[in-house]
């Protein structure tokens, strides 16, 4: 019996290249195109862990496991937005600005037979405090088009972080430590 086939239900490109790191190649690319709303009161550890399944559940496939992922950027228990516009991504900087904050990156993975296993990275990061500046630099590079917080670690916002606790490969997208555990407990072959 060979390896299964993988599905991965993201459109990110961060998320084949880091899958690439486990050496594991998606036979398909099938986004999930679901409501992302979160329910009122809605945890964000609660609302990561439904995103990961819903969007694994709207992939499905008799075909193959389908991999799904969703990250959280929580202050507190307030679940920030993606940053679709400048307004967008200035508040959540403002508000992250010095202070500590969670990312949450669930993944869920779906069996042709309909079997979810899933998983959980929790990841504490630490803005510096940011200038005015410094806040109008980021905006100005773009980079935050898109991105839950405002912020994409991968890039120029790296520099304006003091720290970080846990998963860096969860705050770009993909866990990689815990896809790893999916992936071979489902009888991948990674090394």
């Amino acid at each position: 019996m060979g390896q299964p086939t993988l599905i991965l239900a993201s459109a990110s490109p961060r998320r084949r290249e880091l899958i690439a790191r486990l050496g594991v190649t998606p036979a398909a690319i099938a986004p999930a195109d679901i409501d992302e709303t979160p329910h009122k009161g809605e945890l964000p550890r609660d609302y990561a862990r439904r995103m990961a399944r819903e969007k694994a559940e709207a992939a499905a496939s008799d075909d193959g496991h389908v991999l799904a992922g969703d990250t959280v950027v929580a202050a507190g228990r307030r679940i920030l937005p993606k940053a679709e516009d400048e307004a967008t991504a200035r508040r959540c900087l403002e508000l992250l600005s010095g202070r500590r904050h969670r990312v949450l990156s669930a993944i869920a993975l779906r069996a042709p037979d309909g079997t979810i296993r899933e998983r959980l990275s929790e990841t504490v990061v630490i803005f510096k405090r940011l200038s005015a500046q410094e806040i109008d630099s980021y905006i100005a590079s773009g980079e935050w088009h898109g991105k839950a917080g405002g912020y994409a670690i991968q890039g120029i916002a790296e520099g304006l972080i003091s720290r970080i606790q846990g998963s860096h490969s969860g705050v770009v997208g993909l866990p990689l430590y815990e896809t790893r555990a999916l992936l071979k407990a489902a009888g991948f072959a990674i090394a």
